[in-house]
């Protein structure tokens, strides 16, 4: 008998299409922060400057930082050639704690989910046909793994009438990196083979490089937040890019 493949998938930009509510409030939370911004409404332009800089976000926090360069009127290209020099220069200038950027971050999210959680829940749309596939797969048979806090993901999963034990959503909140996460699944379920799910192609590369985790299969979510370029990189390396069609199919 073949042991049944044990699914563990991201949840931004696998299963949930969050980009739009991140960006909105990343800016609610830098109007906080920055005083210039306060009275300062968010643009469509800015929105979707942030949608093509999604692919460059690791931690929910960071979107904070991107909307303020966004603000000052950063060019998107020259962001995300150098990324990352862009958000220390800024955390550095203005004397900012990673700490305090994540608790705003979530703070802000849970005042918009007091002020309506039904039209926040909306604002965080699954990708078509997801929320369909994951009501058909049994609970023991699939995790999530995730950089977002965990009282966020279960809520848009029960709006969305899915329920996962809240043991089964690994989150911000353990402070676990994601090849941790890996390893422990696969020391609890060793008979099992495991595929992990994931838009962002450095997360990958950094499963692959661990020798641990040679045994954890990986893919590419093609309709997450990733480019052409980092797709054919992906290929390039034989990490295997899935279709949402093949997905659903499984």
């Amino acid at each position: 008998m073949v042991n049944k493949t044990l699914f563990a998938l991201d949840f931004d930009g696998v299963i949930c299409d969050s980009a739009v509510e991140t960006a909105i409030t990343a800016w609610k939370a830098a109007q906080e922060i920055w005083t210039d911004m306060e009275n300062q409404p968010i643009a469509d332009t800015q929105i979707q400057a942030f949608r093509e800089l999604r692919p460059r976000l690791e931690f929910g926090y960071e979107a904070i930082l991107i909307m303020r360069l966004l603000q000052q009127e950063t060019d998107t290209t020259e962001l995300a050639r150098h990324y990352h020099l862009h958000l220390d220069t800024l955390i550095n200038d203005d004397d900012l704690s990673i700490d305090a950027l994540k608790d705003a971050f979530g703070q802000t999210r849970d005042r918009q989910i007091q002020k309506n959680e039904t039209t926040w829940i909306g604002s965080n749309p699954l990708f078509t046909g997801i929320a369909e596939k994951l009501k058909t797969l049994e609970q023991n048979d699939w995790f999530i793994i995730t950089t977002k806090q965990e009282r966020f993901v279960k809520r848009i999963l029960q709006g969305n009438d899915i329920h996962l034990d809240a043991a089964r959503v690994y989150g911000l909140d353990r402070k676990l990196d994601k090849q941790t996460v890996l390893k422990q699944l696969k020391a609890s379920h060793p008979e099992r083979p495991i595929t992990f799910v994931e838009d962002r192609l450095p997360t990958l590369f950094g499963v692959l490089e661990n020798p641990d985790l040679q045994k954890i299969k990986v893919q590419l979510a093609d309709w997450g937040y990733n480019t052409a370029a980092e797709r054919k990189v992906a290929q390039d390396r034989k990490i295997e890019v899935i279709g949402k069609e093949q997905f659903l199919r499984r």
